[in-house]
Protein backbone atom coordinates (compact mmCIF):
# COMPACT_ATOMS: atom_id res chain seq x y z
CA UNK A 1 0.00 0.00 0.00
CA UNK A 2 1.66 3.28 -0.93
CA UNK A 3 1.66 6.33 1.39
CA UNK A 4 -1.47 8.98 1.54
CA UNK A 5 0.47 12.08 -0.40
CA UNK A 6 4.09 11.11 0.02
CA UNK A 7 6.37 13.42 -2.12
CA UNK A 8 5.66 10.63 -5.71
CA UNK A 9 1.56 11.55 -4.95
CA UNK A 10 0.27 10.92 -8.45
CA UNK A 11 3.81 9.87 -9.61
CA UNK A 12 3.39 6.36 -10.37
CA UNK A 13 6.26 5.85 -12.88
CA UNK A 14 9.73 6.33 -12.78
CA UNK A 15 9.48 8.76 -15.37
CA UNK A 16 7.03 11.01 -14.38
CA UNK A 17 8.87 11.18 -10.84
CA UNK A 18 11.83 12.58 -12.55
CA UNK A 19 9.97 14.91 -14.67
CA UNK A 20 8.51 16.37 -11.64
CA UNK A 21 11.14 16.38 -9.31
CA UNK A 22 13.78 17.39 -11.82
CA UNK A 23 11.69 19.75 -13.86
CA UNK A 24 8.65 20.81 -12.55
CA UNK A 25 8.55 21.57 -8.91
CA UNK A 26 10.67 23.91 -9.28
CA UNK A 27 9.41 25.78 -11.66
CA UNK A 28 8.28 29.69 -11.14
CA UNK A 29 4.39 30.32 -11.21
CA UNK A 30 3.20 32.44 -13.61
CA UNK A 31 -0.76 32.67 -12.52
CA UNK A 32 -2.57 34.67 -15.77
CA UNK A 33 -5.82 34.22 -14.69
CA UNK A 34 -7.11 34.56 -10.90
CA UNK A 35 -9.57 36.46 -8.37
CA UNK A 36 -7.41 37.67 -5.88
CA UNK A 37 -7.86 41.51 -4.79
CA UNK A 38 -5.20 44.15 -5.73
CA UNK A 39 -6.16 46.02 -2.92
CA UNK A 40 -5.26 43.22 -0.91
CA UNK A 41 -2.35 42.53 -2.14
CA UNK A 42 -1.49 46.31 -2.37
CA UNK A 43 -2.31 46.32 1.38
CA UNK A 44 -0.25 42.84 2.20
CA UNK A 45 -3.68 41.66 3.98
CA UNK A 46 -3.18 39.76 7.21
CA UNK A 47 -5.69 37.31 8.05
CA UNK A 48 -7.42 36.83 11.42
CA UNK A 49 -7.48 33.23 11.63
CA UNK A 50 -7.55 29.87 8.99
CA UNK A 51 -11.36 30.18 8.31
CA UNK A 52 -10.78 34.09 7.25
CA UNK A 53 -8.37 32.84 4.75
CA UNK A 54 -9.49 29.43 3.59
CA UNK A 55 -13.28 29.28 3.39
CA UNK A 56 -14.02 32.81 3.12
CA UNK A 57 -15.43 33.23 -0.64
CA UNK A 58 -14.63 29.49 -1.70
CA UNK A 59 -17.84 28.03 -3.02
CA UNK A 60 -15.96 25.08 -3.72
CA UNK A 61 -15.46 24.69 0.34
CA UNK A 62 -19.23 25.61 -0.07
CA UNK A 63 -20.94 22.93 -1.60
CA UNK A 64 -19.18 20.32 0.01
CA UNK A 65 -20.30 21.64 3.30
CA UNK A 66 -24.20 22.07 1.70
CA UNK A 67 -23.79 18.20 0.30
CA UNK A 68 -23.38 17.30 3.81
CA UNK A 69 -26.46 18.67 5.90
CA UNK A 70 -24.12 21.95 7.16
CA UNK A 71 -26.52 24.50 8.24
CA UNK A 72 -25.58 27.84 6.18
CA UNK A 73 -24.67 29.77 9.41
CA UNK A 74 -21.57 27.48 9.35
CA UNK A 75 -20.67 27.95 5.57
CA UNK A 76 -21.59 31.99 4.63
CA UNK A 77 -23.73 33.19 8.08
CA UNK A 78 -21.99 34.57 11.50
CA UNK A 79 -21.43 31.33 13.16
CA UNK A 80 -18.24 31.64 15.13
CA UNK A 81 -14.89 31.24 12.66
CA UNK A 82 -13.76 28.21 14.81
CA UNK A 83 -17.25 26.60 14.61
CA UNK A 84 -17.41 27.00 10.78
CA UNK A 85 -13.70 25.13 10.55
CA UNK A 86 -15.00 22.58 12.81
CA UNK A 87 -17.47 22.21 9.84
CA UNK A 88 -15.18 21.63 7.19
CA UNK A 89 -12.88 19.54 8.50
CA UNK A 90 -15.50 16.81 9.19
CA UNK A 91 -17.30 17.51 6.10
CA UNK A 92 -13.02 17.42 4.48
CA UNK A 93 -12.83 14.17 6.20
CA UNK A 94 -15.75 11.63 4.09
CA UNK A 95 -14.84 13.56 1.05
CA UNK A 96 -13.20 10.49 -0.51
CA UNK A 97 -12.36 11.29 -4.89
CA UNK A 98 -12.92 14.87 -4.39
CA UNK A 99 -10.11 17.24 -5.48
CA UNK A 100 -10.69 19.17 -2.42
CA UNK A 101 -9.19 16.83 0.13
CA UNK A 102 -6.20 16.61 -2.22
CA UNK A 103 -5.90 20.59 -2.56
CA UNK A 104 -6.67 21.06 0.89
CA UNK A 105 -4.00 18.56 2.37
CA UNK A 106 -1.37 19.71 -0.28
CA UNK A 107 -1.95 23.34 1.01
CA UNK A 108 -1.39 22.35 4.61
CA UNK A 109 1.54 20.69 4.06
CA UNK A 110 3.15 23.30 1.02
CA UNK A 111 2.01 26.77 3.34
CA UNK A 112 1.82 25.49 6.60
CA UNK A 113 4.24 22.24 6.74
CA UNK A 114 1.20 19.66 8.11
CA UNK A 115 1.87 15.93 7.39
CA UNK A 116 -1.20 14.91 8.78
CA UNK A 117 -4.63 13.97 7.87
CA UNK A 118 -7.52 16.92 8.90
CA UNK A 119 -10.43 15.40 9.89
CA UNK A 120 -12.93 16.55 13.17
CA UNK A 121 -10.13 14.88 15.47
CA UNK A 122 -7.46 17.26 14.43
CA UNK A 123 -9.25 20.00 13.36
CA UNK A 124 -7.80 21.92 17.17
CA UNK A 125 -4.21 20.66 15.97
CA UNK A 126 -4.91 22.62 12.84
CA UNK A 127 -6.07 25.53 14.20
CA UNK A 128 -3.92 25.99 16.25
CA UNK A 129 -0.31 25.41 14.04
CA UNK A 130 -1.82 27.72 11.33
CA UNK A 131 -3.28 30.49 13.33
CA UNK A 132 0.39 30.13 14.51
CA UNK A 133 1.65 30.85 11.15
CA UNK A 134 -0.33 33.31 10.28
CA UNK A 135 0.58 35.62 13.22
CA UNK A 136 4.46 35.70 11.71
CA UNK A 137 5.47 38.13 9.33
CA UNK A 138 5.69 36.07 6.56
CA UNK A 139 2.39 34.72 6.32
CA UNK A 140 0.84 37.89 4.89
CA UNK A 141 -0.70 38.24 1.28
CA UNK A 142 2.49 39.16 -0.60
CA UNK A 143 4.15 36.10 1.34
CA UNK A 144 2.03 33.96 0.55
CA UNK A 145 2.26 34.22 -3.04
CA UNK A 146 6.05 34.89 -2.74
CA UNK A 147 6.74 31.68 -0.76
CA UNK A 148 4.31 29.69 -3.37
CA UNK A 149 7.19 31.08 -6.11
CA UNK A 150 4.84 33.40 -7.76
CA UNK A 151 6.37 34.63 -10.45
CA UNK A 152 3.34 37.08 -12.22
CA UNK A 153 -0.45 37.20 -11.95
CA UNK A 154 -3.60 38.59 -13.34
CA UNK A 155 -6.46 39.56 -11.38
CA UNK A 156 -10.06 40.28 -13.12
CA UNK A 157 -10.93 43.79 -13.63
CA UNK A 158 -13.75 45.83 -14.65
CA UNK A 159 -13.55 48.37 -17.10
CA UNK A 160 -14.60 50.84 -15.11
CA UNK A 161 -12.23 50.00 -12.37
CA UNK A 162 -9.78 52.69 -11.51
CA UNK A 163 -6.93 50.59 -11.68
CA UNK A 164 -5.55 51.98 -8.42
CA UNK A 165 -4.26 49.43 -6.43
CA UNK A 166 -2.44 48.13 -9.83
CA UNK A 167 -0.86 51.76 -10.04
CA UNK A 168 0.36 51.36 -6.49
CA UNK A 169 2.19 48.18 -6.60
CA UNK A 170 3.79 48.76 -10.16
CA UNK A 171 5.51 51.66 -8.43
CA UNK A 172 6.33 49.14 -4.88
CA UNK A 173 8.89 46.67 -4.15
CA UNK A 174 6.95 43.64 -4.52
CA UNK A 175 8.94 41.73 -6.52
CA UNK A 176 6.03 39.72 -8.44
CA UNK A 177 4.49 41.39 -11.04
CA UNK A 178 0.45 42.26 -10.49
CA UNK A 179 -1.16 42.90 -13.95
CA UNK A 180 -4.65 43.66 -14.23
CA UNK A 181 -7.13 41.67 -16.80
CA UNK A 182 -9.90 43.32 -18.82
CA UNK A 183 -13.14 41.79 -18.20
CA UNK A 184 -16.44 43.64 -19.82
CA UNK A 185 -19.02 41.11 -18.84
CA UNK A 186 -21.32 43.98 -17.51
CA UNK A 187 -20.95 46.44 -20.54
CA UNK A 188 -22.09 42.97 -22.44
CA UNK A 189 -25.36 42.36 -20.95
CA UNK A 190 -27.49 44.80 -21.17
CA UNK A 191 -30.25 41.92 -19.32
CA UNK A 192 -29.25 43.06 -16.15
CA UNK A 193 -31.49 45.58 -14.57
CA UNK A 194 -29.32 47.77 -13.44
CA UNK A 195 -27.20 48.03 -16.87
CA UNK A 196 -28.43 52.27 -17.07
CA UNK A 197 -26.66 52.55 -13.70
CA UNK A 198 -23.12 50.73 -14.99
CA UNK A 199 -23.37 52.36 -18.08
CA UNK A 200 -23.03 55.75 -16.40
CA UNK A 201 -20.20 54.66 -14.07
CA UNK A 202 -18.53 53.27 -17.14
CA UNK A 203 -19.24 56.62 -18.73
CA UNK A 204 -17.22 57.87 -15.72
CA UNK A 205 -14.86 56.11 -15.58
CA UNK A 206 -13.85 57.20 -19.81
CA UNK A 207 -14.63 60.81 -19.20
CA UNK A 208 -17.59 60.75 -21.55
CA UNK A 209 -21.54 60.23 -21.92
CA UNK A 210 -22.88 56.95 -22.62
CA UNK A 211 -25.67 58.02 -24.67
CA UNK A 212 -25.56 55.61 -27.85
CA UNK A 213 -24.19 52.63 -29.14
CA UNK A 214 -21.33 53.99 -30.52
CA UNK A 215 -20.55 55.99 -27.97
CA UNK A 216 -20.25 52.70 -25.62
CA UNK A 217 -17.81 51.71 -28.34
CA UNK A 218 -15.85 54.33 -27.80
CA UNK A 219 -15.74 54.20 -24.37
CA UNK A 220 -14.78 50.54 -23.85
CA UNK A 221 -12.01 51.34 -26.40
CA UNK A 222 -10.71 53.97 -24.20
CA UNK A 223 -10.81 51.63 -21.03
CA UNK A 224 -8.69 49.62 -23.34
CA UNK A 225 -6.22 51.51 -24.06
CA UNK A 226 -6.26 52.93 -20.31
CA UNK A 227 -5.97 49.11 -19.14
CA UNK A 228 -2.96 48.38 -21.58
CA UNK A 229 -0.71 51.77 -20.00
CA UNK A 230 -0.93 49.94 -17.17
CA UNK A 231 0.26 46.62 -18.40
CA UNK A 232 -2.73 45.00 -19.42
CA UNK A 233 -2.22 42.15 -21.87
CA UNK A 234 -5.00 39.98 -21.17
CA UNK A 235 -8.92 40.21 -21.73
CA UNK A 236 -11.41 37.77 -20.13
CA UNK A 237 -14.97 37.19 -21.00
CA UNK A 238 -17.38 34.99 -18.85
CA UNK A 239 -20.47 33.91 -21.08
CA UNK A 240 -23.48 31.14 -20.96
CA UNK A 241 -22.21 30.62 -24.52
CA UNK A 242 -19.97 32.19 -27.40
CA UNK A 243 -22.73 34.57 -29.25
CA UNK A 244 -22.82 34.89 -33.16
CA UNK A 245 -25.48 36.85 -34.42
CA UNK A 246 -23.80 39.64 -36.80
CA UNK A 247 -26.18 43.21 -37.12
CA UNK A 248 -25.85 46.15 -39.25
CA UNK A 249 -24.75 49.23 -36.75
CA UNK A 250 -28.14 50.81 -37.35
CA UNK A 251 -29.48 47.38 -35.34
CA UNK A 252 -27.20 48.22 -32.80
CA UNK A 253 -27.39 51.66 -32.48
CA UNK A 254 -31.60 50.93 -32.17
CA UNK A 255 -30.96 48.00 -29.59
CA UNK A 256 -29.23 50.21 -27.55
CA UNK A 257 -31.88 52.73 -27.55
CA UNK A 258 -34.43 50.29 -27.31
CA UNK A 259 -33.21 49.21 -24.04
CA UNK A 260 -31.86 53.18 -22.61
CA UNK A 261 -36.08 53.42 -22.88
CA UNK A 262 -36.27 50.57 -19.94
CA UNK A 263 -37.32 48.02 -22.33
CA UNK A 264 -36.07 44.19 -22.50
CA UNK A 265 -34.30 42.67 -25.23
CA UNK A 266 -35.78 39.58 -26.64
CA UNK A 267 -33.03 36.33 -26.89
CA UNK A 268 -32.44 37.06 -30.77
CA UNK A 269 -31.60 41.30 -29.80
CA UNK A 270 -29.35 40.38 -27.09
CA UNK A 271 -27.14 37.47 -29.16
CA UNK A 272 -26.59 40.66 -31.56
CA UNK A 273 -25.98 43.03 -28.88
CA UNK A 274 -22.98 40.95 -27.47
CA UNK A 275 -22.42 39.59 -30.91
CA UNK A 276 -21.01 43.40 -32.08
CA UNK A 277 -19.53 44.11 -28.53
CA UNK A 278 -17.22 41.18 -29.16
CA UNK A 279 -16.28 41.75 -32.15
CA UNK A 280 -15.51 45.40 -31.83
CA UNK A 281 -13.20 44.37 -28.64
CA UNK A 282 -11.88 41.18 -30.16
CA UNK A 283 -10.52 43.34 -32.99
CA UNK A 284 -9.13 46.11 -30.41
CA UNK A 285 -7.66 43.25 -28.87
CA UNK A 286 -5.95 42.17 -32.08
CA UNK A 287 -4.27 45.44 -32.78
CA UNK A 288 -2.51 45.79 -29.09
CA UNK A 289 -1.35 42.39 -29.52
CA UNK A 290 -3.37 40.83 -26.13
CA UNK A 291 -4.98 37.21 -25.48
CA UNK A 292 -8.43 36.82 -25.56
CA UNK A 293 -10.21 34.96 -22.86
CA UNK A 294 -13.52 33.21 -23.54
CA UNK A 295 -14.95 31.16 -20.73
CA UNK A 296 -18.40 29.91 -21.86
CA UNK A 297 -21.20 26.74 -20.94
CA UNK A 298 -22.04 28.35 -17.74
CA UNK A 299 -25.41 28.00 -15.72
CA UNK A 300 -25.37 31.12 -12.87
CA UNK A 301 -27.21 31.02 -10.07
CA UNK A 302 -29.41 27.70 -10.43
CA UNK A 303 -31.08 28.17 -7.16
CA UNK A 304 -33.28 31.09 -7.26
CA UNK A 305 -33.80 30.83 -3.42
CA UNK A 306 -30.35 30.61 -2.66
CA UNK A 307 -29.47 33.18 -4.88
CA UNK A 308 -32.13 35.82 -3.42
CA UNK A 309 -30.17 35.10 -0.05
CA UNK A 310 -26.71 35.26 -0.90
CA UNK A 311 -25.95 36.65 -4.22
CA UNK A 312 -24.09 35.78 -6.79
CA UNK A 313 -20.56 33.55 -6.85
CA UNK A 314 -22.06 31.13 -3.47
CA UNK A 315 -21.67 27.94 -5.41
CA UNK A 316 -24.78 27.88 -7.41
CA UNK A 317 -23.73 27.96 -10.63
CA UNK A 318 -23.22 24.64 -13.04
CA UNK A 319 -22.26 23.21 -16.24
CA UNK A 320 -24.36 24.13 -18.76
CA UNK A 321 -25.57 22.52 -22.46
CA UNK A 322 -25.88 26.00 -24.52
CA UNK A 323 -22.89 26.37 -26.39
CA UNK A 324 -22.94 25.61 -30.12
CA UNK A 325 -19.84 24.98 -32.35
CA UNK A 326 -21.23 26.43 -35.03
CA UNK A 327 -21.47 30.09 -33.34
CA UNK A 328 -17.93 29.82 -31.97
CA UNK A 329 -16.45 28.88 -34.93
CA UNK A 330 -18.24 31.38 -36.71
CA UNK A 331 -17.10 34.43 -34.58
CA UNK A 332 -13.95 33.30 -34.51
CA UNK A 333 -13.80 33.46 -38.39
CA UNK A 334 -15.81 36.73 -38.23
CA UNK A 335 -12.19 37.60 -37.21
CA UNK A 336 -10.25 36.06 -38.94
CA UNK A 337 -11.70 37.23 -42.20
CA UNK A 338 -10.16 40.13 -41.95
CA UNK A 339 -7.27 38.95 -40.13
CA UNK A 340 -8.22 40.59 -36.93
CA UNK A 341 -8.60 37.26 -34.46
CA UNK A 342 -6.09 37.79 -31.50
CA UNK A 343 -4.47 35.24 -29.73
CA UNK A 344 -7.46 33.37 -28.01
CA UNK A 345 -7.80 30.94 -25.04
CA UNK A 346 -11.20 28.70 -25.25
CA UNK A 347 -12.49 27.19 -22.12
CA UNK A 348 -15.88 25.30 -21.88
CA UNK A 349 -17.68 24.55 -18.54
CA UNK A 350 -19.05 21.58 -20.34
CA UNK A 351 -15.74 18.52 -20.61
CA UNK A 352 -18.06 16.66 -23.63
CA UNK A 353 -17.03 19.81 -25.56
CA UNK A 354 -13.01 18.89 -25.35
CA UNK A 355 -12.60 17.43 -28.95
CA UNK A 356 -14.62 20.19 -30.65
CA UNK A 357 -12.68 23.13 -29.43
CA UNK A 358 -9.39 21.18 -30.42
CA UNK A 359 -10.99 20.58 -34.14
CA UNK A 360 -12.42 24.34 -34.18
CA UNK A 361 -8.95 25.83 -32.75
CA UNK A 362 -7.31 23.39 -35.41
CA UNK A 363 -8.67 25.71 -38.11
CA UNK A 364 -7.34 28.73 -37.30
CA UNK A 365 -3.85 28.40 -36.34
CA UNK A 366 -1.11 29.71 -38.10
CA UNK A 367 0.78 33.42 -38.97
CA UNK A 368 3.66 32.19 -37.35
CA UNK A 369 2.24 32.33 -33.71
CA UNK A 370 3.35 29.74 -31.70
CA UNK A 371 -0.10 28.28 -30.38
CA UNK A 372 -1.81 31.09 -31.72
CA UNK A 373 -4.85 29.48 -30.27
CA UNK A 374 -5.32 27.63 -26.77
CA UNK A 375 -8.13 25.01 -25.10
CA UNK A 376 -7.99 26.76 -21.61
CA UNK A 377 -6.46 24.20 -18.49
CA UNK A 378 -8.97 22.05 -17.59
CA UNK A 379 -11.79 24.71 -15.59
CA UNK A 380 -13.82 24.98 -12.52
CA UNK A 381 -15.72 21.30 -12.53
CA UNK A 382 -12.91 20.12 -14.57
CA UNK A 383 -10.16 21.25 -12.70
CA UNK A 384 -9.36 17.66 -10.61
CA UNK A 385 -7.21 14.83 -11.91
CA UNK A 386 -9.50 12.93 -14.36
CA UNK A 387 -10.96 16.37 -15.81
CA UNK A 388 -6.70 17.64 -15.83
CA UNK A 389 -5.96 14.34 -17.92
CA UNK A 390 -9.03 14.82 -20.02
CA UNK A 391 -8.28 17.83 -21.08
CA UNK A 392 -4.27 16.89 -21.80
CA UNK A 393 -4.94 13.83 -23.70
CA UNK A 394 -7.77 15.35 -25.88
CA UNK A 395 -5.31 18.81 -26.49
CA UNK A 396 -2.17 16.14 -27.22
CA UNK A 397 -4.60 13.74 -29.74
CA UNK A 398 -6.44 16.77 -31.72
CA UNK A 399 -4.21 20.06 -31.31
CA UNK A 400 -0.16 20.51 -29.49
CA UNK A 401 0.44 19.81 -25.72
CA UNK A 402 3.85 20.87 -26.41
CA UNK A 403 2.49 24.43 -27.04
CA UNK A 404 -0.09 24.26 -24.21
CA UNK A 405 0.03 27.44 -21.64
CA UNK A 406 -1.11 25.62 -18.44
CA UNK A 407 -2.48 25.84 -15.42
CA UNK A 408 -4.19 29.02 -13.52
CA UNK A 409 -5.64 28.96 -10.20
CA UNK A 410 -8.56 30.96 -11.10
CA UNK A 411 -9.47 31.48 -7.60
CA UNK A 412 -10.02 33.62 -5.08
CA UNK A 413 -7.81 32.20 -2.21
CA UNK A 414 -4.32 32.82 -1.65
CA UNK A 415 -3.65 29.33 -0.85
CA UNK A 416 -4.56 27.96 -4.12
CA UNK A 417 -0.82 28.10 -5.92
CA UNK A 418 -1.28 24.23 -4.80
CA UNK A 419 -3.09 23.57 -7.77
CA UNK A 420 0.13 24.61 -9.45
CA UNK A 421 1.68 21.72 -7.93
CA UNK A 422 -1.19 19.11 -8.08
CA UNK A 423 -1.40 19.92 -12.25
CA UNK A 424 2.31 19.41 -12.53
CA UNK A 425 1.84 15.92 -10.53
CA UNK A 426 -0.88 15.12 -13.00
CA UNK A 427 1.33 16.49 -15.95
CA UNK A 428 3.98 14.55 -15.82
CA UNK A 429 2.13 11.34 -14.59
CA UNK A 430 0.70 10.95 -18.17
CA UNK A 431 4.02 11.97 -19.86
CA UNK A 432 5.45 9.25 -17.36
CA UNK A 433 2.64 6.87 -18.34
CA UNK A 434 3.40 7.59 -22.44
CA UNK A 435 7.06 7.27 -21.90
CA UNK A 436 6.73 3.68 -19.76
CA UNK A 437 4.21 2.42 -22.47
CA UNK A 438 6.88 3.12 -25.39
CA UNK A 439 4.30 5.31 -26.79
CA UNK A 440 6.68 8.48 -26.77
CA UNK A 441 11.02 8.04 -26.78
CA UNK A 442 12.86 8.02 -22.99
CA UNK A 443 14.30 11.33 -24.77
CA UNK A 444 14.82 13.52 -21.62
CA UNK A 445 15.76 16.84 -23.89
CA UNK A 446 12.75 17.14 -25.39
CA UNK A 447 10.83 15.47 -21.98
CA UNK A 448 12.21 18.50 -19.93
CA UNK A 449 11.21 20.89 -22.96
CA UNK A 450 7.78 20.08 -23.21
CA UNK A 451 7.42 20.25 -18.80
CA UNK A 452 9.13 23.27 -19.09
CA UNK A 453 6.85 24.73 -21.79
CA UNK A 454 3.76 23.54 -20.09
CA UNK A 455 4.25 24.58 -16.44
CA UNK A 456 5.36 27.95 -17.36
CA UNK A 457 7.35 29.14 -20.10
CA UNK A 458 5.11 28.70 -22.98
CA UNK A 459 2.95 31.15 -20.97
CA UNK A 460 5.99 33.59 -20.46
CA UNK A 461 6.21 33.86 -24.48
CA UNK A 462 2.39 33.71 -24.99
CA UNK A 463 1.32 36.41 -22.93
CA UNK A 464 4.20 38.89 -23.06
CA UNK A 465 4.38 39.81 -19.07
Amino acid sequence: MKQFMDENFLLGTETARRLYHEVAEGLPILDYHCHLSPREIWEDRRFANLTELWLGGDHYKWRLMRAMGVEERYITGDAPAREKFQKWAETLALAVGSPLYHWSHLELRRCFGYGGLLNGETAQEVWDLCNAALARPDFSARGLIRSAGGEALCTTDDPADSLEWHEKLAGSDFEVKVLPAFRPDLALSPERPDYPDYLRRLGQAAGMEIDSYEALGAALLKRVDFFHDHGCRISDHGMDAVPYAPATELNLRILFEKRLRGEALRSDELAQFKTGLLLLLGRAYAARGWVMQLHYGVIRNNSWRLFRALGPDCGLDSIGDRGSVARLAAFLNALDETDELPKTILYSLDPNDNAAIETVMGCFQGGGVRGKLQHGSAWWFNDHRDGMRAQLRSLAAEGMLATFVGMLTDSRSFLSYARHDYFRRVLCELLGEWVERGEFPDDQATLRSIVEGVCCRNAEAYFGL
